[in-house]
C-alpha cells in the first residue's frame, strides 16, 4: 500500500522512469518501464533485481559482445501477418529480419555462457523459441538492404533480367537522339536524359519544341524548359512501365507468400518480441545501475534498514554533471531502534536524507539497483507512507496544518509492523507547543503500532520522547558549530541542535533582538541547546584528537618494532665480538708459549746458567697468567661446540652444522625438526644438525635464556597464514591504518616485496589516508594503482624496497 496517491512524483521516481525511457533503445522497453510498480513479494523483487545485476556485469565484463542495436518493434507487423492475404512493406519485412537476427545473438550469447552464470537471465530466455526456418525463409527473400532478392522467384529474375535490357536500349537510343539535339543546338551541351512519370525523357529548351517529336511529360518551373519523351522510345518506354508493374505484382505474391510460411510461429515470435523487449528494459535498468554506481544489497525478507554510503539517485546524477560529490547516508533501522527522530538547523540536509530513503527503497521495490555499498541490508515493507512537502490545497478547504493531519490521519489507521513511514517537518504549521503535544501524541500511536519511520522535527519535546522509550532513536543532521556550516552527515544516538540564534548572528540579526529572543525563550532550552552545541564542537575536537593519538601510536609501535630489530642485530653482533677477540687471545699465547720455547732453546744452545733461565721461565709464566685474566672466565671454549653423540630426539639441544646458533629440538617431523632459537622457531633437515652438550647449550644462550621457555614466534606458521592482498573497505580511518601497520611489519619479517591493499573508490579518502600512511616506512619504495581490470583506483599496488 502507497500513500500518497502522487507518492512517485513527491519522491522523483517520475524522473527515474523518464531516466529509464531514454535509456531504453525500442518502444518494446519503454512499454516495460510504464509497467513498473511497486511490489512487496519478496521472490519477485529478488527476481528483478537478479536480472538487472546480471545484466550490469555482463555490460560491464563483456567489452560490447552482447547485441546493442535492431531492438526494433514489430508486434504492428505482426498483427497484419495474422490476417490472411495481408500484405507487409519491405520496410517492414527489414524490420522484422534485422530485430529476429538480435533475438537471435541474445540467446546465443545467454546458451553459450556457463550453466552457472546469468542464471537468471538464462531462465528468462528458456521458453523463448526462433524457429531457424522463419529467419532462413526471410533471409532468402530480403537482403541486407532491405530490398527482394533477384533470385526470390525464378518470375522476377527473369523480369528484372528484361528490364535491364529494355533500359539498356532505351538508354543506348535516348543518348544519340540527346547526342544529334545537342549538335543542332536544341539542348545546352551540359544536359542528360532524366526520368519524368516513370519514363525515360529528354530536357528540351521550349522554343525547339516543335523540332524533336515526341510527348512533353513535364515542364520547368520557368516554363523555358520541357521534358519530352522521343517518339522513337515510346513503345520502349511502355515495355518498360509494363515490365515495372508485372515486377511489383511478383514481388507483393512474394511477400504474401512469406507472410504464410511465418503465420503459423506467430505465437512463438510474439513471446520472442516479449522477450526482446524485456531484455531492452533490463538493459536500461542496468545502464541506469551503471551511471549511478548502483549495486546489489543484501535483501532480507523482513522489515529492516542498514544502509551503508547511499546516496540519493537524482542528486548523484545532478552532481556528476557538475563535478560535484554527493555526502552519503548511512542509516540503521532494526527492531531495536525502528524510529529514527532526526533534528538539526534548516538547510542541514533532514529532507534531502528522508527523499533518499524512501526513494532508494521504492526503486528497490521496484526491481531496480539502488546506489550503496554492497555490504548493505536491504529489508521488505508493504507499505510506504510519506508526509513531505506542502498539501495545501484551495480546492479542498485544507490548510498547511490541516493536510498533515490528514496525512497522519491516514497513518495511524493502517501503520502496522511492514510500514515504513517518511515524515517531514513534523508537527510544524500551527502554535508551536499544541503541535508538539499533538506530534508527541501521534508518535506514541506510531510507536504502539510497531511501524519503521524516519521523522523530521525541531520540536525538543520529540527528542525528549524518543531519548527515553524504546524502540525510538535520535538522530541529528552534523553541523560544523564552530564554523556555523552544515555538514549533510546524519549521526545516530544523539538529537541534533537547530542552531537558530547562531544562524541568526551570523546572518547579521542585530545581538540585542537575539539577546532578547534568548531571554524569552527560558534558560532551560537556551542550556539545552548550548549544551548540544558545545558537545558537537567537542566531539570534532576529541575526534582530530584521536586521529593524532593513532597516528602517533602507529609510529610508535614502527619504531618499537625497529628497536627491537635493532637490538637483535647489536646481540648478534657483540656475540661475533667477543668470539673473533677470544680467538685472537688464544693465538696470541700460542704465539707468547712459542716465543718461550725459542728463547729456552736459545738458553740452553748458548750453555747459560741455570738460575738465569729459571728467571726468565718464571716471568713468562706470570705475563701468560696475566693474559689469561683478561679473557672472559665464563665464555665457551671451541670445544664446547663439538658434537656430543647420541641420536637427535625431542628436548635434544642442537647446532646447525657450520654455524655457532644452538638451539632445541621441540617437535620431530619424519626428516625435518622444529627446532627453538631464542624466540624464533624454524623447520630445518636432520641432516643438517649435529648434538650438543646441555652445558653448551647453556653456556651459548646464557643460563637464563635457557631457562625461561618463550612461547616465540612460529614463522612458518605466520608465513602460512600471512596473507599479502588487505580489504579496509568499510573501516574507520584508525581502524584501517592498524591493520595496514600489521600488514606492512609482516611483510618486512616475512620478506614479501609486493603488497595490495583493497581501499575502495569512493571519494577517494581512505585511498589518500592509505597512501600518506605508506610513506612513514622507508621499506616502502613505490605505490601504483591496480589495472583497470582488477579494481583500478580502488587498490593499491606497493612495492617494498
Amino acid at each position: 500500500m502507497l500513500y500518497p496517491q502522487d507518492l512517485e512524483q513527491k519522491l522523483g521516481f517520475d524522473r527515474i522512469r523518464e531516466h529509464l525511457r531514454e535509456l531504453c533503445l525500442s518502444p518494446l522497453g519503454q512499454a516495460f518501464v510504464q509497467k513498473i510498480r511497486f511490489s512487496d513479494n519478496f521472490a519477485v523483487i529478488d527476481k528483478l533485481t537478479r536480472q538487472t545485476a546480471e545484466m550490469k556485469a555482463i555490460m560491464e565484463e563483456t567489452s560490447g559482445e552482447f547485441p546493442a542495436q535492431n531492438y526494433l518493434d514489430v508486434t504492428s507487423a505482426l498483427e497484419k501477418i495474422r490476417i490472411e492475404g495481408m500484405l507487409l512493406s519491405l520496410e517492414e519485412f527489414y524490420d522484422l529480419k534485422l530485430s529476429l537476427r538480435t533475438i537471435r545473438q541474445v540467446l546465443k550469447f545467454l546458451a553459450d555462457q556457463e550453466d552457472d552464470r546469468f542464471p537468471f537471465l538464462r531462465e528468462l530466455a528458456g521458453n523463448v523459441k526462433v524457429e531457424k526456418s522463419v529467419s532462413d525463409s526471410i533471409d532468402r527473400i530480403i537482403d541486407d538492404r532491405g530490398l527482394v532478392r533477384d533470385n526470390a522467384s525464378p518470375e522476377l529474375a527473369d523480369i528484372r533480367r528484361r528490364l535491364i535490357s529494355e533500359a539498356a536500349t532505351v538508354r543506348k537510343k535516348l543518348e544519340s537522339i540527346l547526342k544529334h539535339a545537342k549538335n543542332s543546338g536544341w539542348v545546352n551541351d551540359d544536359v542528360s536524359f532524366t526520368v519524368r512519370n516513370g519514363r525515360m525523357v529528354i530536357p528540351i529548351s521550349a522554343e525547339h519544341k516543335r523540332k524533336l517529336k515526341g510527348f512533353v511529360h513535364d515542364e520547368s518551373a520557368t516554363g523555358q524548359t520541357l521534358f519530352m519523351e522521343p517518339a522513337e522510345v515510346l513503345d520502349a518506354n511502355n515495355e518498360i512501365r509494363e515490365l515495372e508493374y508485372a515486377e511489383r505484382r511478383e514481388v507483393n505474391r512474394i511477400l504474401i507468400q512469406l507472410a504464410n510460411q511465418i503465420r503459423p510461429h506467430l505465437s512463438d515470435l510474439q513471446r520472442a518480441y516479449q522477450f526482446l523487449g524485456m531484455v531492452d528494459f533490463i538493459r536500461a535498468k542496468a545502464k541506469l545501475a551503471s551511471l549511478l554506481d548502483a549495486s546489489q544489497p543484501t535483501f532480507v525478507n523482513q522489515p529492516m534498514i542498514d544502509w551503508r554510503q547511499a546516496r540519493h539517485p537524482l542528486l548523484y546524477l545532478s552532481f556528476q554533471q557538475q563535478g560535484r560529490k554527493v555526502v552519503p547516508l548511512t542509516i540503521q533501522l532494526s527492531q531495536q531502534q525502528r524510529i529514527l527522530v532526526v533534528s538539526g538547523p534548516n538547510a542541514g540536509g533532514k529532507s534531502v536524507s528522508l527523499k533518499t530513503i524512501g526513494l532508494v527503497q521504492y526503486m528497490f521495490q521496484c526491481g531496480l539497483l539502488v546506489p550503496m555499498r554492497e555490504d548493505s541490508k536491504i529489508g521488505l515493507f508493504q507499505n510506504l507512507f510519506i508526509d513531505i512537502g506542502d498539501e495545501q490545497s484551495l480546492d479542498n478547504d485544507l490548510s498547511t496544518y490541516s493536510s498533515h493531519l490528514t496525512n497522519m490521519k491516514y497513518f495511524l489507521n493502517f501503520s502496522q509492523k511492514k510500514t515504513l513511514f517518511l515524515i517531514d517537518e513534523f508537527g510544524t504549521g500551527t502554535e508551536p507547543s499544541l503541535g508538539g503535544a499533538i506530534a508527541e501524541a501521534i508518535l506514541e500511536d506510531l510507536t504502539k503500532s510497531g511501524a519503521y519511520g524516519v521523522i523530521n522535527t525541531h520540536y525538543t519535546n520529540l527528542k525528549t520522547y524518543a531519548d527515553k522509550t524504546q524502540g525510538l532513536v535520535n538522530g541529528a543532521m552534523r553541523y560544523d558549530g564552530e564554523h556555523l556550516e552544515p555538514l549533510y552527515e546524519l549521526e545516530i544516538g544523539k538529537p541534533g541542535s537547530s542552531f537558530a540564534f547562531e544562524i541568526a548572528s551570523k546572518i547579521g540579526l542585530p545581538k540585542a533582538v537575539v539577546q532578547r529572543a534568548k531571554g524569552k525563550l527560558g534558560s532551560q532550552q537556551v542550556n539545552f541547546e548550548k549544551l548540544i552545541k558545545e558537545l558537537e564542537i567537542e566531539k570534532k575536537v576529541f575526534s582530530e584528537k584521536n586521529i593524532e593519538v593513532g597516528i602517533k601510536e602507529r609510529k610508535l609501535a614502527q619504531q618499537l618494532v625497529e628497536t627491537t630489530a635493532l637490538q637483535l642485530r647489536l646481540d648478534n653482533d657483540q656475540k661475533k665480538i667477543l668470539n673473533d677477540a677470544k680467538q685472537k687471545a688464544k693465538q696470541l699465547l700460542a704465539d707468547t708459549n712459542q716465543r718461550i720455547e725459542n728463547t729456552i732453546r736459545e738458553i740452553k744452545e748458548n750453555k747459560a746458567e741455570r738460575e738465569p733461565t729459571k728467571q726468565v721461565r718464571q716471568e713468562l709464566e706470570k705475563f701468560e697468567e696475566k693474559e689469561l685474566v683478561l679473557q672472559p672466565v665464563n665464555e665457551p671454549e671451541k670445544e664446547e661446540f663439538l658434537p656430543e653423540k647420541g641420536e637427535i630426539t625431542v628436548g635434544s639441544f642442537v647446532r646447525i652444522k657450520g654455524q655457532t646458533t644452538v638451539g632445541e629440538v621441540l617437535v620431530m617431523k619424519g626428516k625435518d625438526a622444529e627446532i627453538r632459537i631464542g624466540d624464533l622457531k624454524s623447520n630445518v633437515k636432520l641432516n643438517r644438525l649435529e648434538k650438543v652438550s646441555k652445558k653448551a647449550f647453556k653456556e651459548a644462550t646464557g643460563e637464563k635464556s635457557a631457562g625461561i621457555r618463550l612461547g616465540g614466534i612460529d614463522m612458518n606458521e605466520k608465513m602460512l597464514n600471512f596473507s599479502f592482498n588487505l580489504d579496509i573497505r568499510g573501516k574507520r580511518g584508525e581502524e584501517a591504518m592498524i591493520e595496514l601497520d600489521e600488514l606492512i611489519n609482516n611483510a618486512i619479517m616475512l620478506g614479501y616485496d609486493e603488497l595490495r591493499i583493497v581501499h575502495g573508490k569512493g571519494d577517494g579518502i581512505l585511498r589518500q589516508l592509505v597512501r600518506n600512511h605508506l610513506k612513514t616506512f622507508k621499506q616502502v619504495g613505490k605505490m601504483t594503482d591496480e589495472h583497470p581490470d582488477r579494481g583500478g583506483a580502488g587498490v593499491t599496488i606497493v612495492q617494498m624496497k
